[in-house]
């Protein structure tokens, strides 16, 4: 059974279907200029979304540019207003004040940065190059970029403007207010990747991300009964329009209420030829439409543009990205350099948590049917719980074959998820288990602790251990 987790909208899409009258004014085939705007917003959105959560550069920049236009605004309202005594400096104070704050803020910034690319070095060696998708969208690091450019600029107009009759006392004193905001931040940025240095923080954040997305999807599909998951059946009927891929890339996301309200309009059926996270070659088939549908250019460049590719994938409607991730942080664990076996017991405990996420959802009213006697809606192809076990359990098992800890946490997982999935996953679930009695036979064949690594542990070592079968299932 299909099993989609993928976060097919951004925040709030796929909403309840909307009135007839209300679609028709979105999707009216008769104003194409207005459906190719509502198309092109979605696309320019996402990529301006994508564009600023990625970048580093973008809120210190706006930063710099605030601080410019409240230093030379304080300059001009200080005129008009009195200040206690005790607020008031002298020329040469107020210069060597703003003097020393500019080359402290400018000195902190080098240091923030220098920090910031060790960090990056040692994610990359550490946890998986995948990670710093997410390493550059975390808020403190930008805030505190922004603060520290901000603080620079406004302490640079204000010093350009002091005079022999004219110093902005209040300026200066709120300059001082932003340096000790600055130290604060620069304290809170400082605990928070320190902290987040550790790979079992790495996988809390990525689990994160794929209970939230998991949520807004489930959510949002039972409110478009048109929105069908699955692989697509034609039985022998030929697609009246495709659409091909104009250029190579990941498909990052999809505009999910973009694309079923055209097919609603058009009364077809539009089916996505690869799921989110798929590489798709120039020229290679990215949509299929079945039964009536206008056909040109401008059909395809509405279409083509609901669907966004790019570099690399996204976590955003990606969650077997996420998986990924933390298998490779317990990959990385597990290599004879680092040899960190601990490291992936920690990575299975989230592991775990978002496989059992995964199986205990019955989404089987969205799946597509071949006998169904749908012919408007929109169909996406999503991966399969098997799917999903394998990309979790099958690199961790081979790499961590030797390791007794992880194979006794991989066992107690494995029989954990056979309890507690849907039982049309089960089958999979033992499946894993006969080839995880493989591994361990081979690895310990000639090892007098063949038994402790057979053992189920969810601890790994030093928990509550159970002997294998111990709580099997008939199914």
């Amino acid at each position: 059974m299909c099993v989609p987790v993928r976060h097919l909208l951004l925040k709030g899409a796929l909403n309840a279907p909307r009135p007839e009258s209300e679609m028709r004014r979105g999707y009216r085939s008769g104003r194409s200029g207005e459906d190719e705007r509502t198309a092109m917003s979605w696309h320019t959105v996402f990529r301006l979304r994508q564009f600023a959560l990625g970048s580093l550069w973008l809120l210190p920049l706006a930063g710099g540019l605030l601080g410019v236009l409240l230093g030379s605004g304080l300059v001009l309202a200080d005129q008009s207003i009195n200040v206690p005594s005790y607020w008031t400096y002298s020329p040469s104070t107020a210069t060597t004040v703003l003097s020393a704050i500019v080359g402290a803020m400018a000195a902190l910034t080098g240091f923030v940065v220098t920090v910031t690319v060790l960090v990056v070095q040692m994610a990359t060696g550490t946890f998986s190059a995948r990670y710093l998708r997410l390493w550059y969208r975390d808020g403190v690091l930008k805030m505190l970029l922004a603060l520290l450019v901000g603080t620079l600029a406004y302490s640079f107009a204000l010093l350009r403007r002091i005079e022999n009759n004219l110093v902005p006392n209040l300026g200066v004193s709120i300059a001082g207010f932003l340096v000790l905001c600055s130290l604060l931040l620069f304290v809170i940025f400082l605990d928070r990747f320190l902290h987040r240095l550790r790979p079992v923080a790495v996988a809390v954040l990525v689990a994160g991300y794929v209970h939230r997305g998991f949520e807004r999807y489930t959510a949002a599909l039972a409110a478009a009964p048109d929105v069908f998951t699955g692989p697509f059946e034609p039985a022998g009927e030929q697609p009246a329009l495709v659409i091909r891929s104009a250029r190579p890339g990941a498909i990052q996301a999809l505009d999910g209420r973009g694309l079923v309200g055209w097919a609603r309009e058009h009364e077809c059926l539009v089916v996505i030829c690869h799921q989110v996270g798929d590489f798709v070659a120039a020229g290679a088939r990215l949509i299929e439409i079945y039964g009536g549908a206008p056909s040109g250019s401008r059909a395809e460049r509405r279409l083509r543009e609901m669907i966004v590719l790019g570099d690399e994938r996204t976590i955003e409607q990606d969650p077997a990205f996420a998986v990924r991730i933390m298998v490779d942080i317990a990959e990385r664990a597990l290599s004879p350099a680092i040899n960190d076996p601990t490291t992936a017991v920690q990575v299975l405990n989230h592991l775990s948590d978002v496989l059992r996420l995964i199986g205990t959802t019955d989404l089987s009213r969205s799946r597509w049917r071949a006998d169904a006697a749908v012919r408007t809606g929109l169909v996406i192809p999503v991966r399969s719980w098997e799917d999903y076990l394998t990309l979790g359990v099958t690199e961790i098992r081979e790499y961590g074959s030797t390791a007794i800890q992880v194979m006794r946490r991989m066992r107690a997982m494995l029989e954990e998820l056979r309890d507690e999935v849907r039982p049309e996953h089960r089958p999979a679930v033992e499946e894993e288990l006969a080839r995880l009695d493989v591994t361990v036979k081979r690895a310990f064949a000639n090892s007098v602790d063949l038994d402790r690594a057979n053992t189920a542990d969810p601890q790994g070592i030093g928990g509550r251990a159970e002997p294998p079968g111990h709580n099997a299932i008939t199914c």
